[in-house]
């Protein structure tokens, strides 16, 4: 498989109700907030967890096939969970090695311990940290357990929890091609990124994560070398009647994609190609009319 040759960059939205995308365990696990503007943020850990997650668990990045593991997983031993340079004698200390095998460390870089030294690799894909496209509503719920306090007592406990009532979740992330080989990134590698952002996300079925939906995946493709515009998550508006506090689903807004296609136009010459995944429920509009992504020339449906 070639290596990568493009420069891309991502914008991803997804959305939660009644649930918590990303407690911060030192706040009581509350969801994320940025308490100036009570927008709510996701860290590009979790995404990645996410990305993860899905690869080991749905497309055999699992270490039972050959090349074909993650780094950077949870590993249970009789002395505990293993540590990084344990883990790194799983692949004879070989940062080659390490590199055919772990898809994670191709995308995402990492640190690899050794026994003399260490060797960093920088990720080709980076995201910025997630953040809502409007305040949110936080909730403080509390519950009757289903067990006694103690034995022998006849009261139960009681289950506390923040979740928001409704977060609208935007990242914008970079594929460096330089970076990529580096890291030998190669284009199939990209493509089970962008599936495992995108299906990993629907995957969550934990209980503060169930009913996560991928609203909006683009991924813009640069022909010039070392191009980018950046910054591309700011050029989407929610357009709606309702404080951002009120919102509680897709329907309650829509998404203002105005200014991505202008800016977009201005520089066509450097973009060779925009590829999408859209969730049918979320109304896109520019210069307020419904737009259709199928309907502009250069854009393409992602297909996994």
């Amino acid at each position: 498989m070639p290596l990568l040759q493009q420069r891309s960059e991502l914008v991803f939205l997804y959305d939660i109700k009644d649930a918590n995308p990303n407690g911060d365990p030192l706040d009581e696990n509350k969801p994320r907030l940025d308490k100036e503007t009570g927008v709510n943020l996701v860290t590009d850990v979790r995404l990645k967890r996410t990305i993860r997650d899905y690869l080991y668990e749905y497309r055999g990045y699992d270490g039972q096939s050959k090349n074909k593991d993650i780094f950077v997983r949870e590993i249970k031993t009789k002395d505990g969970i293993q540590d990084s340079k344990t883990r790194a004698k799983d692949f004879a200390e070989d940062p080659e090695l390490i590199l055919e095998s772990c898809i994670d460390v191709r995308l995402f870089g990492g640190v690899i311990p050794l026994a003399e030294d260490s060797i960093t690799y920088t990720g080709p894909v980076q995201f910025q940290m997630g953040r809502s496209l409007h305040p949110v509503e936080l909730k403080y719920i509390k519950g009757t357990g289903a067990f006694a306090s103690q034995t022998g007592k006849s009261k139960k406990t009681f289950r506390e929890e923040y979740i928001l009532s409704y977060s609208l979740i935007g990242f914008y992330g970079i594929i460096n091609e330089n970076t990529g080989q580096k890291t030998n990134l190669t284009e199939e590698d990209v493509q089970l990124l962008l599936e495992g952002i995108w299906k990993g996300t629907k995957s969550l079925h934990s209980r503060s994560k169930i009913g996560q939906t991928p609203r909006l995946l683009l991924k813009v493709n640069y022909s010039e070398k070392n191009f980018f515009i950046g910054e591309l998550k700011n050029y989407l508006q929610l357009v709606t009647e309702k404080r951002g506090e009120q919102l509680r689903d897709v329907v309650d807004y829509q998404l203002d994609i105005t200014g991505l296609l202008k800016i977009l136009n201005r520089f066509w010459d450097k973009v060779d190609s925009v590829e999408y995944l859209l969730n049918p429920r979320l109304q896109l509009i520019a210069e307020g009319t419904e737009v259709q992504l199928a309907e502009i020339d250069g854009f393409k449906r992602i297909v996994f």
